[in-house]
């Protein structure tokens, strides 16, 4: 008996270890540097729909995070304090939280906290377009021509992307 269920254990996670390495996100292939940005639609915090290309011809920071995550939340302040700075010379911050049932939580927190940058309300679709996102806050530096011109995943200081804007600028 005891062989049996081996030998079913060990079938039963070869077949999971098969399928989770073979699930690719959507367009992961397609994610580089220089490459253009993938498309998406998606609502803000007030209902909205947002597309990525409304922002045309601007530096863009596109961030994925969550409310519940601490390093997202250090590094909000950052993304407050260089949108003031650099919206008036093309930047835009974008915001795409993923929180699970987020409507209600994402715009509390948004209005709470006073970020003063689009917010959107994500999914796992465009998480997908972007690679997967497998850790947050993963963040994208997008040129005015909407080309990807760098990923950080994980917290990163201020100076990091204000560099980056600057250049970019």
């Amino acid at each position: 008996m005891k062989k049996i269920a081996f030998i079913f254990l060990g079938s039963l996670a070869l077949i999971i270890a098969a399928f989770v390495l073979t699930k690719q996100p959507a367009m992961s292939k397609d994610i580089g540097f220089g490459k253009k940005a993938p498309e998406f639609s998606l609502r803000d915090v007030n209902g909205l729909e947002k597309k990525l290309s409304d922002f045309k011809g601007k530096v863009i920071v596109l961030d994925f995070w969550a409310t519940w995550c601490p390093p997202c939340r250090e590094e909000i302040p950052h993304f407050i304090g260089l949108y003031d700075q650099y919206k008036g010379m093309g930047l835009e911050i974008i915001g795409i939280a993923l929180d699970q049932n987020g409507e209600e939580k994402v715009a509390a927190f948004t209005a709470e906290n006073k970020i003063n940058y689009t917010v959107l309300l994500g999914n796992e679709e465009v998480s997908d377009l972007y690679g997967g996102i497998a850790a947050i806050p993963t963040t994208f530096i997008l040129d005015k021509d909407g080309n990807i011109r760098k990923k950080y995943i994980g917290y990163n200081e201020k100076k990091v992307f204000e560099k980056d804007i600057k250049e970019l600028l």
